[in-house]
């Protein structure tokens, strides 16, 4: 499927080496003031090149609305928009033509359609997570008038982690540093390590954890559309994700009940441990989740694989890739989270209280 959403909806287009990133946003309320600025800056934050620990790869980023502004406000109408790509170097992947990458999208993707675009992973790249930024930066001004805000920062990379309670740490320093990390010494070990590995040619992963504030109480379905279901749906779409955990996760999974049971004040719970999510409901408190996302597969060292007909051979990739997804990643987990959650308050809530929210 190239769209997601229900109400709030974005459909995406285009390849890595292609022409253009694009996507139509459909259902975004009318009314809504779109700080293109905001938007473009929300881009900026994917986008390659950033600093020495991402690709090396050049892009402006510069997105382009095509329709559903007027004035400066969304019309209700769909909202079309496309990035041009401007410095693919296809040329770096000629070496790939015939032959997979381990554990990358390539062999799945051939054995499934029986054609690929090599260049860069064509339809597979993590460039195509665009359209989602674009998207999720909408959904962010649409919920900014909610007084719902979303903050993700990196919490590990390799074996440096962060505390697990987001509380500790000033989450607005996550800006101030090129890994994105709010703890300004560990995210200097981050940047060393991400470094080194980039010297070897090798790859690693990490977390991202992501906190939602100001979310109301009702959002999210009791049966199988649980809020914290799509969430886990939308974070496990993104390149390289492979686990999403929300609340306490795992480390819950060995406490008791009476250690882990949220208990109801006058002024909410008094923890909360369940991430702020209950019966799949938002109950209002803040609601946190952790994503893990693998090294890239992509390496600049030599590996066995094989080629499209089974015949075992090596390959030694060539090209600009990151050596770690996590500082990028950031602004995409944010923007994946906007969707749904604004997704999620266009279903439960009354489309009046929306409206009466917009000055």
């Amino acid at each position: 499927m190239n769209t997601f959403g229900t109400l709030f909806k974005l459909t995406t287009f285009g390849e890595s080496h292609g022409e253009a990133i694009g996507g139509v946003v459909d259902g975004m309320p009318a009314g809504i003031d779109i700080d293109q600025d905001f938007v473009q800056a929300e881009l900026n934050r994917r986008r390659p090149g950033q600093s020495h620990i991402t690709t090396g790869r050049k892009e402006d980023d510069q997105v382009e609305f095509l329709s559903g502004i007027f004035e400066g406000k969304s019309t209700g109408c769909p909202i079309g928009f496309i990035v041009r790509n401007q410095n693919h170097h296809s040329q770096d992947y000629e070496n790939m033509r015939c032959l997979f990458r381990p554990s990358h999208a390539d062999y799945t993707y051939y054995n499934k359609y029986g054609i690929r675009d090599h260049r860069g992973g064509g339809r597979t790249s993590a460039r195509i997570t665009i359209s989602r930024c674009v998207a999720g930066a909408l959904a962010k001004l649409a919920l900014k008038q909610l007084g719902i805000s979303i903050q993700a920062y990196t919490s590990q990379v390799g074996d440096i982690r962060l505390d697990r309670d987001y509380h500790l740490y000033d989450l607005a320093e996550a800006e101030n540093n090129v890994v994105r990390c709010p703890d300004p010494e560990k995210a200097k070990e981050m940047e060393s390590l991400i470094a080194a590995v980039k010297a070897e040619g090798d790859t690693i992963g990490g977390v991202i954890t992501c906190i939602i504030k100001g979310c109301p109480v009702g959002l999210g379905q009791p049966e199988f559309d649980k809020l914290h279901a799509r969430l886990g749906y939308a974070m496990l779409g993104i390149n390289a994700a492979k686990g999403f955990e929300y609340g306490e996760g795992f480390d819950g999974a060995g406490e008791r009940g009476s250690q882990q049971n949220d208990i109801f004040t006058p002024e909410g719970t008094s923890t909360n441990h369940s991430g702020g999510i209950q019966g799949g409901i938002s109950n209002g408190q803040d609601i946190y989740f952790r994503v893990a996302f693998k090294p890239v597969a992509t390496l600049l060292q030599e590996q066995q694989t094989i080629d499209l007909e089974g015949n075992p051979t090596t390959l030694k990739a060539r090209g600009r890739h990151d050596p770690c997804v996590l500082p990028r990643a950031v602004p995409i987990v944010e923007a994946m989270a906007a969707i749904v959650i604004l997704d999620e308050f266009l279903q439960n809530m009354p489309i009046k209280l929306l409206k009466s929210s917009i000055k």
